[in-house]
């Protein structure tokens, strides 16, 4: 069975840092395409950043290209969001998800080309 879990959530102001993880498990990670996606109330889901396991491409939110950084350990099937300068903005639900197939690099926020889910964990942000 498929399974993402999603931590690190939590209360910051504005300007400080969180970071999120993503354990993965009933998978090969290497095997997908990895993505963090933010939904915030009232809004439609939408991609944060994501990453090809299989040759490495990456792909970043313009909102959050400088802020934020995605990596993964293989070792430990889990991947991480290290969001820096946090703005209130930011503030949202975050879900990782993983997808079975390849995904071209410009697609990749699109977050209905994903499988599977995590519960997601909340991020919010104070002025």
């Amino acid at each position: 069975e498929v399974q993402l879990v999603e931590s690190g959530g939590g209360l910051v102001q504005a300007g400080g840092s969180l970071r999120l993880s993503c354990a993965a498990s009933g998978f090969t990670f290497d095997d997908y395409v990895i993505g963090w996606f933010r939904q915030a109330p009232g809004k439609e889901r939408e991609g944060v950043s994501c990453i090809s396991r299989s040759d490495g491409s990456t792909w970043y939110a313009d909102s959050v290209k400088g802020r934020f950084t995605l990596s993964s350990d293989n070792a430990k099937n889990t991947a991480y969001l290290q969001m820096n300068s946090l703005k209130p903005e930011d503030t949202a639900v975050y879900y990782c998800a993983a997808a079975g197939s390849p995904i071209r690099a410009q697609a990749m926020g699109v977050y209905h080309l994903y499988d599977y889910w995590g519960q997601g964990t909340q991020v919010t942000v104070s002025s």
